[in-house]
């Protein structure tokens, strides 16, 4: 497997940003120096978190530390595998995003030209008539509109969408009722920005569909 093949793991808001470890072997996030990717903060243990690629994918787990890993907005409380474009949070400190593939990531920030809405995963931004967000979305905000957005034009169900925002584990205990304020939340910021268009459209009884315009219409 060659580095592009690898899954990556990439620094996107903190001490670390822009910086990128590929995921062909295990590795140890936290404060103390040995460690692979070493976060210099005090909020971060000296062993916080580890990345253990393996035949079903990368596995992410917290090493007992003391101000906790979150995946995906959620506090991690066990092992999860992770998917492309999830967001990983150690402490307060430091964000990363998981990426399945070093061949999928962006070249550059620049939005593409023709679509209305776009979503650079990399840098986690989103451009809208060619105008970029902010302030940013919250992890889980990008991780629901990055699920619609991969599906562009097709329904996205329900469960579908709590399971990419809150991860498996996690998805039994959550609401209907929690995800309609996350979807309320999400369409209020791009309103914000395009109110002539409504990007994410209800299917009653399906799910949720992203609706993208080519620019100029």
């Amino acid at each position: 497997m060659t580095e592009n093949d690898s899954p990556i793991l990439v620094a996107i808001n903190g001490p670390l940003k822009g910086e990128r470890w590929p995921l062909d072997r295990p590795l140890v996030i936290g404060r103390e120096p040995g460690c692979e990717v070493l976060i210099p903060d005090r909020q971060v243990s000296r062993y916080h978190a580890r990345l253990t690629p393996g035949s079903n994918g990368v596995v992410l787990e917290d090493l007992g530390s003391k101000n906790g890993t979150h995946y995906n907005g959620t506090e991690l409380s066990g092992q999860v595998v992770l998917q492309d474009g999830d967001i990983l949070q150690i402490a307060v400190a430091q964000e990363f995003q998981f990426v399945s593939s070093d061949a999928t990531m962006p070249l550059d920030s620049e939005p593409a030209r023709g679509n209305r809405l776009v979503l650079d995963m990399r840098a986690r931004q989103v451009w809208i008539k060619q105008k970029q967000m902010a302030p940013p979305l919250s992890a889980q905000q990008f991780q629901l509109l990055w699920v619609l957005y991969q599906n562009t034009g097709n329904v996205v169900t329900r469960q579908e969408l709590i399971s990419a925002v809150w991860g498996d584990e996690q998805s039994a205990g959550v609401t209907d009722q929690a995800l309609d304020a996350l979807i309320r939340r999400l369409r209020d910021r791009l309103v914000a920005m395009d109110p002539a268009h409504d990007y994410i459209i209800t299917v009653r009884g399906h799910g949720m569909k992203l609706e993208n315009l080519m620019n100029g219409e």
